[in-house]
């Protein structure tokens, strides 16, 4: 049988995590980190296990960078599969863990079976002694499938957030983190998130300038800003399901840079704004303010992907009517400023701004933002369906 802690049981594991790591602040240069170790469960995600070997498993003691003492390890020592198709080599059972400062747990996309009960005993053996446990993406699944998450804050990949969250109500899911540090327990976000996890660990035991010279080894930032929540897909809701709000919806997506109050909203529906409101929040599941805001959040990521309008230009179309409010908003929804997005994901070059093609006229039967007719390309298909539609039978826009 596997033993699980309960939620109630991990202040004095907490504790003695916090006993053993109490002067780290103080004497950065104390090198308590020295081994690490990362148990590897079939299939094994191989961009993770790459990024955990290159940040811990290299030799830096040539250029004075810090060299831990690294292991792999299985149930066997016999080749695992990854999710890339080849098999790697475990160099330890998992018996090993039980030497390790620190321990990495990897896991795959779920469903998963449950860990090994070998497994889930070294993971709490190894938070008792005041070891760090920390997982990559969906090995936050393998810790709180073990109990280590309960009563805790963690992340994983957003794809997977809410299923995390729905199987183990007993920790709290942050989906817009790219890590966080729980006492003991250390769980990041998805794929390329593992990279920002293990210079996090490696700032907290060396420092900053350590750090940031191992980064340029790995050719990477030593920090990025903002949060998980600039990657995730803002999905926006199929127009056209037969309810009594799809024609609403519908036609909200198209007029985002006007004025969308709850009245009239409500008058379109052909109901009261309080009726309107309540079933509003029964079929989307957000307040119509909410919903209207965050629609142009993903309108407004989608312009600065794709166009070369200015900040100005995108909060007009966006419906935000001023940069320092598009600003406002959009920082409170991805975590960084829109220019910091627009470098970030841009997918057209800045100098290569598309012209109008010749004779071009604005539609005025349709929003301003929709008249463009390379504005389809911008939107999800259930967007780019209403457009086309829209373009053809322009006397039904309003």
């Amino acid at each position: 049988m596997i033993s699980v802690r309960s939620a109630s049981q991990a202040a004095p594991v907490t504790a003695a995590w916090q006993n053993r790591h109490r002067y780290r602040s103080f004497c950065q240069t104390e090198k308590v980190l020295r081994n690490i170790a990362v148990p590897v469960l079939a299939p094994v995600p191989a961009f993770e296990l790459g990024v955990v070997c290159e940040a811990f498993g290299l030799d830096r003691a040539p250029p004075g960078l810090p060299a831990y003492d690294f292991a792999v390890c299985g149930e066997q020592v016999t080749p695992v599969s990854t999710t890339s198709g080849f098999a790697v080599l475990p160099s330890h059972d998992l018996s090993r863990l039980a030497e390790a400062d620190l321990i990495i747990v990897l896991g795959a996309a779920p469903p998963t079976p449950p860990p090994p009960a070998a497994l889930v005993q070294q993971l709490h053996d190894a938070v008792t002694r005041g070891a760090t446990i920390a997982s990559a993406c969906t090995g936050a699944f393998v810790l709180a499938a073990a109990g280590l998450l309960d009563g805790r804050r963690a992340t994983t990949h957003w794809l997977h957030a809410p299923l995390l969250a729905s199987l183990y109500p007993q920790l709290t899911v942050e989906a817009d983190q790219l890590y966080i540090e729980d006492g003991p327990i250390v769980t990041s976000a998805g794929s390329a998130a593992v990279i920002d996890l293990c210079l996090h660990l490696m700032r907290r035991e060396h420092g900053a300038e350590v750090t940031n010279r191992i980064a340029r080894h790995m050719v990477v930032p030593p920090h990025r800003d903002g949060g998980q929540s600039q990657y995730i897909e803002m999905p926006v809701p199929e127009p056209d399901t037969a309810d009594e709000l799809a024609g609403v919806l519908q036609w909200t997506l198209l007029h985002l840079d006007q004025p969308l109050t709850v009245d009239a909203l409500a008058a379109r529906a052909s109901m009261s704004p309080r009726t309107f409101a309540r079933r509003f929040r029964q079929r989307t599941g957000a307040t119509p303010a909410s919903w209207v805001n965050r629609q142009r959040v993903l309108l407004a990521a989608r312009l600065l992907e794709r166009g070369n309008d200015t900040i100005a230009s995108v909060s007009t179309r966006s419906g935000f009517g001023s940069p320092d409010t598009l600003r406002r908003h959009f920082v409170q929804a991805r975590g960084v400023t829109p220019d910091r997005y627009r470098r970030a994901f841009r997918l057209t070059e800045p100098e290569n701004s598309t012209p109008r093609p010749p004779g071009h006229k604005e539609d005025t039967t349709v929003a301003p933002a929709f008249a463009d007719p390379g504005f389809a390309a911008l939107q999800p298909p259930a967007v780019a369906r209403i457009w086309h539609r829209q373009r053809q039978s322009p006397g039904q826009a309003t």
